[in-house]
């Protein structure tokens, strides 16, 4: 067996002496107030950012490039896993989060502008992204790095995630949609592994959100107000 599998289970030992009795009210059902949908990277610590340790709180949906859309043939939909909570859960908040250097939003990025060679599961996914950044691209102010366009790119992502979902006539009305993004590296103002709210049911003008939500004036931030 590979050591890291080993050391996995050692850790799940200590998770079952802390957890034991945490699964008692959760065995039978869920009824998440949360669902999260989260870049699948390692360094985005799905959970653990909100300081959440609870059996049944957030319903988490992890994928590359955090994506609500799912590729059927009779087009794209909300994906599955995203709206089981919100349609049979009572879900009440859908929060769309992605990252600072996201590697599918540079994959993307790199695939509208040079091309990109991936194996066909991973261009599935591309695929399901690039269109809609694509747009993005023209806007974008000239003056920027790579690191900086990505970034800004990974903002115009969340944005276009949270308007699929307010756009679907399967989301409920009475659904709470917020967009955010998780800073490891440094780019907004904050500490590392802040989450910082750029949109909340469409609304992306940081004064506006401030003036509204004065409760977490500090974490809505933006890099790029378009």
């Amino acid at each position: 067996m590979h050591q890291r599998v080993v050391e996995l289970l050692r850790g799940n030992e200590r998770h079952t002496r802390t957890y034991d009795s945490h699964f008692d009210d959760v065995q039978e059902s869920q009824h998440p107030d949360v669902v999260t949908v989260c870049c699948s990277d390692s360094r985005v610590l799905q959970d653990l950012m909100w300081g959440n340790d609870e059996p049944g709180d957030v319903f988490t949906c992890g994928n590359i490039g955090n994506r609500v859309v799912q590729a059927t043939e009779a087009g794209e939909v909300v994906s599955g896993d995203v709206l089981y909570p919100l349609a049979y859960l009572d879900t009440e908040v859908a929060l769309v989060v992605g990252h600072t250097g996201c590697g599918a939003v540079t994959a993307a990025y790199d695939d509208l502008t040079d091309g990109v060679d991936v194996p066909p599961g991973v261009r599935h996914c591309l695929d399901l992204l690039t269109p809609h950044l694509d747009s993005a691209l023209d806007s974008l102010p000239s003056d920027l790095d790579r690191q900086a366009t990505v970034n800004r790119l990974v903002e115009y992502n969340v944005d276009w995630q949270v308007a699929f979902l307010r756009e679907s006539d399967e989301v409920p009305d009475s659904v709470d949609i917020v967009g955010c993004v998780y800073d490891f590296q440094d780019v907004y103002a904050g500490r590392r592994g802040e989450i910082h709210v750029v949109n909340v049911d469409g609304e992306r003008s940081v004064e506006t959100l401030r003036e509204r939500h004065p409760e977490i004036e500090r974490r809505i931030d933006r890099l790029w107000e378009y």
